[in-house]
């Protein structure tokens, strides 16, 4: 699946398979199979899909898949395909997300496109929208956001997270951006897994207490907040907001696996082999 070579290809895109704390996942599990990245959605592996969609992704040039088992992924013929084309390679996972970005990182060229095996409803669309305005923003770092409005639009329960802002509530997309080697320091944004609503421990270590306190009360913008950490980061780190709220619903478990079921069932078909959609 080659990217059209009318667009200048300076992206790569780093697709997340790895193993949480190393155990297997109910959803590969239950699957019958070694990991979660395999697991079928609607009948297809989900890093099948999300490499193909990133794959058709005109600004992406390589893909590197961060992954602790390669071999079960390397033998699906998309992925085996685009390895042979020399488009793709493998880095070895690691068990916290951010030192996994790092072993990703060596060696390829930035910017980073930065998503996970599980971001299933992302398209080609998705991506290039995320690239063009993380360039058009000059930005060393960024996350993708979807507004509530827009995810409870896609799906009722798609989602439940949602960052409060004065400006609204955001839900993370899972696509993040390193726009160059120095600023890899951003990758602590995703120390594990991201998941500041749950754990606020962990932006007072990514990005400090005031800047915990603010994010808790709802004092400022998304876009004030950013320009915060961004200081103490010491380069520019961009909220960008995604026109489809899909992009927020990733497979994180079983209800999550049948929304997304459900949704790819109406844009595809059912190719599940006869598997109802909840």
């Amino acid at each position: 699946m080659a990217a059209n070579p009318e667009v200048t290809q300076s992206v790569t895109a780093l697709v997340m398979a790895g193993k949480r704390s190393g155990a297997l996942d109910p959803l590969a599990e239950a699957a019958g199979v070694a990991q979660k990245a395999v697991v079928p959605v609607n009948g297809v592996p989900m890093i099948e899909r999300v490499v193909a969609q990133v794959a058709a992704c005109p600004q992406v040039a390589a893909i590197c898949i961060v992954a602790h088992d390669r071999d079960e992924i390397a033998s699906i013929p998309l992925i085996a395909g685009l390895m042979e084309e020399g488009r793709l390679a493998f880095a070895e996972g690691r068990f916290n997300i951010v030192d996994s970005v790092l072993s990703g990182a060596e060696g390829v060229d930035f910017p980073l496109l930065i998503t996970t095996a599980d971001n299933c409803l992302v398209t080609p669309e998705g991506y290039s929208e995320f690239i063009g305005k993380c360039l058009a923003e000059d930005a060393q770092g960024a996350a993708g956001l979807a507004t509530r409005e827009a995810v409870q639009e896609a799906d009722p329960i798609g989602q439940k997270r949602f960052y409060e802002f004065s400006d609204g509530g955001y839900s993370n997309c899972n696509m993040y951006w390193i726009g160059s080697r120095q600023a890899l320091a951003a990758a602590e944004i995703m120390r594990e897994g991201g998941q500041f609503v749950k754990y606020p421990g962990r932006i007072i270590k990514a990005f400090g207490l005031m800047n915990l306190i603010r994010f808790r009360l709802g004092w400022g913008s998304k876009e004030k907040l950013f320009a915060q950490i961004s200081r103490r980061f010491g380069f520019k780190l961009v909220p960008v907001v995604l026109s489809d709220g899909h992009y927020a619903i990733d497979v994180d478990n079983e209800r999550t696996l049948n929304v997304t079921e459900k949704i790819l069932k109406r844009r595809e078909g059912d190719r599940s082999g006869g598997k109802p959609a909840a």
